[in-house]
């Protein structure tokens, strides 16, 4: 597409065009108002409003217009919304898709490059009332939450390493078992916000049973619902082990506490399905080894990692979430099936440790496997001065959970399902996708 500052110049060279045509030319460009507005609220505002955890709001003509430039450089770039799934390998249906497209990419660049006009306020599209960073942000989808278990307070210091805060504290508010369809991550508003890089709620069943992740959070993955029909078994007693990443920013917080909402299906209700949610697959440490022994990542150099797990049983994958460190840059999912035949399902080419996105995928291309499956990881750091997130390319890297280290393994939202199951949701998959053939 020629970018309308070069269509000017284009016309002013070779057809001498006069100022009366080149404001023509210059009012066919995209306007904030009509255009890039719409673009900027259901893909940006949800971080960038005076609420939110974006670094400054775009949700006005006046605070847009002087980040236009930046703007137009971080979509061009595909650094900002993010989003860091390879658009062109594997699956790319997903629910919370938060990238932009071609067309939107090209709208914002041809109104940065017109002058950023405002356009008539008249076409700016209604309003939407963003949630509080002190809200629950499913509220409006679920209502308040049904039970609120919350962490023992932390200070929070202004400067320093990472840090780790872990208390246990007792399960309580459940008389009986019951089934979790929902659960919601929320640090304190402002400051948890910053400082919470990610974090683990997992109840220690009473009867020493095992162990149930109520939440997990990362920055850019707050909450969880299961499909419909799925839900996860909680006991009623027991205690929840908290493992919260802190990670300074400048500002002290003394008495700082995490909370997590959980929205239950009724009492008494045992939906379809059972899921563990978030199963983590580890990509290091494999076939005896000790966890990260295997992650050893030279100055100014790379290492390619690959983890192999085999399905005991049937098995659908709702999401994915890389987890890797400052040197992480690219992790891959893919299935061997028990025929021998592969499939990529998801591949994060543009790993950021400062997000921790789980990509959910959309219900009609979950990934359903057969018992036997071989699922496969591979991991990918940089640890070279290209790596714009690398601290230090002359150190080497090894394990560790500090920022600084390394880590490598994937989040699978997972529900393991039996034979039955799988042959019924195979067939239903096989119908649906012969009625869109016909269509």
């Amino acid at each position: 597409m020629i970018q309308i500052r070069k269509l000017i110049s284009f016309c002013l060279r070779v057809f001498g065009l006069g100022a009366i045509a080149i404001q023509a030319i210059a009012q066919n460009a995209p306007t904030y108002s009509a255009d890039v507005a719409p673009i900027l609220q259901e893909k940006c505002a949800t971080c960038h409003n005076p609420e939110g955890i974006g670094p400054m709001p775009l949700t006005t003509y006046e605070q847009v217009k002087p980040f236009a430039a930046l703007i137009y450089d971080r979509t061009s770039k595909r650094i900002m919304p993010p989003w860091h799934v390879d658009p062109g390998i594997g699956i790319q249906q997903f629910k919370n898709d938060a990238s932009l497209t071609n067309a939107q990419i090209d709208t914002i660049e041809n109104w940065f490059n017109a002058g950023a006009p405002e356009g008539n306020p008249a076409d700016l599209p209604t309003p939407i009332e963003f949630p509080s960073g002190a809200e629950w942000q499913l509220t409006e989808q679920l209502g308040p939450p049904d039970l609120i278990v919350r962490s023992t307070p932390y200070d929070v210091i202004a400067d320093g390493q990472d840090q780790w805060w872990m208390p246990n504290v007792p399960f309580e508010g459940l008389d009986k078992e019951r089934f979790l369809k929902a659960a919601e991550f929320k640090p304190s508003y402002p400051l948890g916000k910053k400082v919470v890089h990610h974090g683990h709620a997992v109840l220690q069943p009473a009867d020493g049973g095992r162990s149930v992740a109520l939440a997990r959070y990362g920055v850019g993955k707050s909450w969880e619902i299961f499909p419909e029909g799925t839900g996860m078994r909680v006991p009623a007693d027991g205690s929840i082990a908290w493992n919260l990443h802190y990670f300074p920013v400048g500002a002290e917080g003394p008495g700082d506490v995490v909370e997590v909402g959980l929205w239950f299906y009724p009492e008494g209700q045992q939906p379809e399905r059972e899921t563990a949610g978030e199963v983590m697959f580890r990509v290091d440490g494999l076939k005896g080894m000790a966890r990260g022994q295997d992650i050893v990542i030279p100055p100014h150099g790379y290492q390619v990692l690959t983890g192999t797990h085999r399905l005991d049983a049937p098995a659908v994958i709702h999401s994915y979430r890389p987890h890797l460190h400052m040197r992480g840059k690219v992790m891959t999912m893919e299935a061997i099936y028990p025929d021998g035949t592969k499939e990529v399902f998801s591949q994060v080419n543009k790993y950021d440790h400062n997000w921790q996105i789980a990509y959910i995928y959309e219900e009609d291309v979950k990934p359903l496997l057969p018992t036997g499956t071989i699922l496969q990881f591979t991991s990918v750091f940089d640890n070279t001065a290209s790596n714009p997130i690398n601290p230090d390319p002359e150190q080497w890297v090894v394990f560790g959970r500090r920022g600084v280290d390394e880590m490598s393994h994937a989040w699978v939202g997972m529900t393991y399902i039996n034979e039955e199951q799988y042959a019924q949701a195979a067939a239903e998959r096989r119908a649906r996708r012969e009625t869109l053939r016909i269509d």
